[in-house]
């Protein structure tokens, strides 16, 4: 989750060296056979929930996912994701998982275990979005922390799955550092090192962060990928129902067909009600004003987070003995709005 966007955000870090960096860092290039023609756009497969690090994925080191330890082996991560991946679809419905990813996982000695948990997922017929996630303090500033690690992890990443349909990989989560061009341009640049990548297993984040996908929508060198988009109650103190269907369909323009909501949540351990109308509280209104447009547009959606410790927003828990965890949900009404915004369920009724 982020701060509310505010336009593009400036840091210190220089643009005429990163733009340098752009160009020459791209690392090995896994591009090989040109990629097959992208599939018809179907957004609606994608009834998913992000699984997340406590830290919120942000991490100068391996991110650990909630449940799991940096010092399990691959049979100990995989056997206790298996059982979280099953109560992701048995108490949800979900069929879509999104993970992150950095450098330190990838490029270091916790890949061999981190691999179980896209393993497990796939082995499950469950879609699995590698994100790739920056550092915290003062890399936690939108831009690419390394060039020099970045490539590698993801020449790594996509050698490892590219033949795995189930795997698709979003080469960068809230990119705010960069202007909508200069995003842009580092997108085509990753569609071009690894073409042999189908264009339909990659998600491009909308700009800024990832608060709009219209102007990546309309670069021709990013047709026939998915578009992602975040979007939060606690951008606005107090909205209507009304006014949050608005702010929310003006980020999506008429991409609605690419688009997927792959991060969007609200309070779930507060108590909320989200099956019954109550106009003074915003965050009744946002959950049920987006859930409702994802229905009406077809479009994908990836709840945040479907699990993460410590967090209000989370809409399942762990339970039982750690080594063979299980997940209780937290807030009924809130897994009734996703089922809704789903394409199952009940509307929102007095």
């Amino acid at each position: 989750m982020r701060p509310t966007p505010t336009g593009t955000r400036r840091t210190p870090r220089l643009r005429a060296a990163l733009l340098a960096l752009l160009i020459a860092g791209a690392g090995t290039s896994l591009s090989g056979a040109p990629a097959q023609a992208a599939p018809r756009m179907d957004t609606s497969q994608f009834k998913g929930v992000n699984w997340a690090d406590p830290r919120d994925n942000f991490a100068d080191d391996p991110v650990v996912l909630s449940g799991l330890s940096l010092s399990d082996s691959y049979a100990q991560t995989y056997t206790k994701s298996s059982r979280v991946i099953s109560a992701f679809r048995a108490n949800l419905g979900a069929n879509t998982v999104r993970l992150p990813i950095n450098p330190y996982t990838v490029n270091g000695t916790y890949w061999k275990s981190y691999r179980a948990v896209i393993d497990a997922a796939s082995a499950k017929g469950f879609k699995v979005i590698l994100s790739y996630w920056e550092g915290t303090g003062p890399r936690k500033d939108g831009f690419i922390d390394d060039q020099a690690t970045y490539w590698p992890m993801w020449n790594t990443v996509v050698k490892a799955y590219k033949s795995d349909r189930n795997v698709y990989f979003e080469p960068m989560n809230e990119p705010h550092g960069y202007t909508d061009t200069e995003w842009a341009d580092l997108a085509a640049k990753w569609l071009d090192t690894y073409a042999s990548v189908p264009r339909g297993r990659v998600f491009v984040s909308g700009a800024g962060y990832n608060d709009h996908v219209t102007t990546v929508c309309a670069d021709p060198r990013l047709k026939g990928t998915y578009l992602s988009l975040h979007h939060y109650g606690f951008w606005k103190e107090y909205a209507t129902y009304d006014q949050w269907v608005a702010d929310l369909k003006v980020r999506i323009g008429d991409c609605a067909n690419r688009t997927v909501a792959d991060e969007f949540g609200a309070h779930m351990t507060t108590g909320f009600d989200y099956n019954k109308p109550a106009p003074d509280n915003n965050f009744v209104n946002y959950m049920q004003a987006v859930t409702d447009t994802f229905r009406e547009l077809k479009m994908g959606s990836v709840y945040w987070p479907g699990l993460r410790t410590g967090d209000t927003y989370s809409l399942q828990t762990l339970t039982g003995d750690p080594s063979r965890p299980w997940l209780a949900t937290t807030n009924q009404s809130g897994a009734d709005r996703l089922a809704w915004a789903w394409g199952r369920g009940k509307a929102v009724r007095p």
